[in-house]
C-alpha cells in the first residue's frame, strides 16, 4: 500500500533545508523581483523539488515498515509458476527462511551419516570458492591440484601399492553414489573387453552383493543394463556372507561388491574371506574376478581405529574403492571419492578429453559442472586434522556410542543389533513388540526434536525391525545422554497407552479371535502398518473423550 505525502514547502523552508546561505525576506524579495524573467524558473523549480520529495516519500514507504507489516506476508507465494513481479530482497529472505525453520535441526537428525558441522574457519574457505566451477580446471589450477592432493592422500591411506612419487588413480564425485557408478562403468568395460577378445557373448553382466547394500547398487544395475545377485541376509547375519557369494560368481561376473560399514548396522564385512575365497575359485575356474570396496561409511572409520584389518588395496584382488567424504571424511555434503589400485583397472577408452576451457583436460564424470567447495573443504580436514586428529575424531564417536548403548542396555528393555567394531552407531530393537513397536518409539522421539529412524530388515530378514542412531563427530556424550533420557520418558508414556491390538479392537468392536484371523491373512509389514495406524486413531479419540488438546 502507498501513501501520498501532502506536504507543502515554503520558500523560506526550502532554501533552509538546502543548506543555502541564509536571507532576510526582505533581501529574498528584492532577489526574486530582479529579473521577472527568472521568477518563472524558480517557481518551476520550486514545484519540480516538490514533487520529487513527494515520490521520495512514497517510495520509500515499503522501507519504513517492517518486513511482517508488508503486504508480502500477507500474499501467498506462487508455488507451480514463477511469479510476474519481483519482491524486496528482505522479503525473500524472510519469506524463505520462514519455511526453513519447519525443516528438522540437521544436529538432531542421527538418521544421517552426512557431516552437520564443521569449523568456522573451513566454512570461511568454502563460503569464498562457492562460485568457483570445479570443471574450469585451466581457470582454477590451484583447486584442481587439491583434489588430485586429495586423491593422493586417500590411496595411500587405503594402501594402494603406489611408488613414493607416483600419481593414484582417482577422482572427486559429488558423493559415494556418483563414485559406485563409475568404478561399476569401469568394471564392466573391462568385462566386455575380456569376453570379446575371447569371442564369447557379452550381454549379460551381472554382480554380486549382499541385500543389505544401499540404494545407488540398484540404481546403477538397473541404469547400465547389468543383473544385480543379491546374497540373501539371515535374522542371525545381517551383512553379506563371503561364501554365499563366491558361490553365486559366474563367468559372467563383472565383480563382488562388497561393504565396509552395511548402512543396517554399521557392521564390517569380511572382506579378507571373500578374498581369499575368491582367489581359490579363480584359480579353478580360470576367472579374474575382481572385488570392489564399498566404503562409503567405513572408509575413514577403519585405517584409524582398525589399522590391522585387511580390507583394501592390501588384498590384490581390490581393485577400486570408493569412500564419501561428507560422511566420516567430516566434510558437507556434496563430496566422494573412488580411487583405483592401478591405471590398468580404469579402461582408458572411459576417459574424455576436453580442450574447449582453454587446455587438454581428462574427465570420467558423470555429470560436468559443480562447485569446488566441497574438494576445498576435504583438502582442509585431512591437512587440519592429520592422521592424529582423524583418529581422535573416530575415538570419540566410538566412545559415544559405547555410551549410548550401555545407557539402552540399562533399560532392560532393548537388544542391541549392531556390533562394537564398525561404524559408530547403534542399531537396537524392542524385546516386546506386544504392545508397542519401534515406530512408535520414533515418532514419539521427534517430539523431543530427534529424528531416530524405524526400518525392517531386507529379505529374508524382514521380521526384525530396528532403530538405529548413528554417532557423528558433534554428536556427544551430553545428547548421548540425553536422548537416553528422552526414550526412557517415550517408553513410559508408550507404556501408559492401551496396546495396538486393544486399540484396534475397541475400535472395530470386533473380537479378538477375528483379529487373529485378519492378521494371518495378511503380510507382517501390512499387518504392522494397519494396526499402527488403527491404535492412532484410537489414542487419538481418547484423548478427544478425555478433553486433551
Amino acid at each position: 500500500m502507498t501513501i501520498t505525502s501532502n506536504v507543502t514547502i515554503s520558500p523560506h523552508s526550502l532554501f533552509n533545508s538546502l543548506r543555502l546561505p541564509q536571507f532576510s525576506p526582505l533581501s529574498c524579495f528584492f532577489f526574486l523581483h530582479i529579473s521577472h524573467s527568472h521568477f518563472f524558473f524558480v517557481s518551476l523549480f520550486l514545484s519540480l523539488f516538490t514533487m520529487v520529495l513527494s515520490n521520495t516519500f512514497s517510495k520509500s514507504d515499503e522501507s519504513i515498515h517492517s518486513t511482517f507489516a508488508s503486504r508480502y506476508v500477507r500474499t501467498a507465494l506462487p508455488r507451480f509458476k514463477m511469479p510476474e513481479n519481483s519482491i524486496p530482497k528482505e522479503a525473500a529472505f524472510q519469506i524463505i527462511n520462514d519455511e526453513l525453520m519447519l525443516d528438522g535441526n540437521p544436529r538432531l537428525n542421527l538418521a544421517s551419516f552426512v557431516t552437520t558441522w564443521m569449523e568456522p574457519e573451513c566454512d570461511k574457505l568454502i563460503m569464498a570458492s562457492v562460485n568457483k566451477n570445479y570443471v574450469d580446471m585451466d581457470e582454477y589450477p590451484v583447486t584442481t591440484e587439491l583434489q588430485n592432493r586429495c586423491v593422493n592422500m586417500i590411496a595411500h591411506l587405503f594402501n594402494a601399492p603406489l611408488g613414493e612419487a607416483e600419481a593414484a588413480v582417482g577422482v572427486g564425485t559429488v558423493g559415494s553414489s556418483e563414485a559406485i557408478m563409475l568404478a561399476g562403468l569401469a568394471f564392466k568395460r573391462k568385462w566386455q573387453n575380456k569376453m570379446k577378445a575371447e569371442g564369447k557373448p557379452y550381454d549379460k553382466p551381472n554382480i554380486v552383493t549382499g541385500a543389505n547394500v544401499q540404494v545407488c547398487w540398484e540404481k546403477f544395475a538397473r541404469y547400465f543394463e547389468v543383473e544385480l545377485k543379491e546374497v540373501k541376509l539371515r535374522e542371525d547375519y545381517l551383512v553379506m556372507d563371503p561364501v554365499k557369494a563366491v558361490e553365486m560368481v559366474d563367468e559372467n561376473t563383472i565383480c563382488v561388491a562388497a561393504i565396509l560399514g552395511s548402512t543396517l548396522n554399521g557392521e564390517f564385512e569380511d572382506v579378507k574371506l571373500l578374498n581369499d575365497l575368491l582367489i581359490e575359485k579363480n584359480k579353478q575356474t580360470g576367472w579374474d574376478t575382481p572385488i570392489h570396496v564399498d566404503a562409503a561409511s567405513g572408509g575413514f572409520i577403519a585405517p584409524f581405529l582398525y589399522p590391522e584389518l585387511e580390507w583394501d588395496f592390501r588384498l590384490p584382488l581390490v581393485k577400486s574403492i570408493n569412500v564419501s567424504g561428507h560422511k566420516y571424511g567430516l566434510v558437507y555434503a556434496g563430496i566422494g571419492w573412488v580411487v583405483w589400485r592401478s591405471k590398468d583397472d580404469l579402461p582408458e577408452e572411459l576417459i574424455f578429453h576436453i580442450n574447449y576451457l582453454g587446455t587438454d583436460q581428462p574427465t570420467f564424470t558423470l555429470n560436468f559442472s559443480k562447485g569446488s567447495s566441497q574438494v576445498i573443504a576435504q583438502y582442509y580436514q585431512l591437512i587440519r586434522l592429520g592422521f592424529e586428529g582423524y583418529k581422535n575424531v573416530m575415538e570419540n564417536c566410538r566412545e559415544n556410542m559405547l555410551v549410548l548403548k550401555a545407557g539402552l542396555e540399562k533399560t532392560g528393555r532393548f537388544n542391541i543389533v549392531s556390533k562394537d567394531n564398525g561404524v559408530p552407531l547403534v542399531a537396537f530393537s524392542l524385546k516386546n513388540t506386544s504392545c508397542h513397536d519401534e515406530f512408535e518409539v520414533s515418532d514419539y522421539l521427534r517430539r523431543f526434536g530427534w529424528i531416530v529412524p524405524a526400518y525392517t530388515m531386507p529379505p529374508d530378514a524382514q521380521n526384525v525391525t530396528v532403530l538405529r542412531v548413528v554417532i557423528r563427530e558433534d554428536f556427544s556424550r551430553t545428547l548421548a545422554e540425553r536422548l537416553v533420557i528422552d526414550i526412557q520418558k517415550v517408553l513410559h508414556e508408550l507404556d501408559t497407552l492401551p496396546a495396538k491390538i486393544t486399540a484396534k479392537i475397541a475400535l472395530n468392536g470386533e473380537n479378538a479371535d477375528k483379529n487373529v484371523t485378519v492378521v494371518t491373512k495378511k503380510s507382517a509389514i501390512e499387518t504392522q502398518r494397519e494396526i499402527t495406524t488403527v491404535w492412532r486413531k484410537f489414542v487419538m479419540e481418547k484423548k478427544k473423550m478425555n478433553g486433551v488438546c
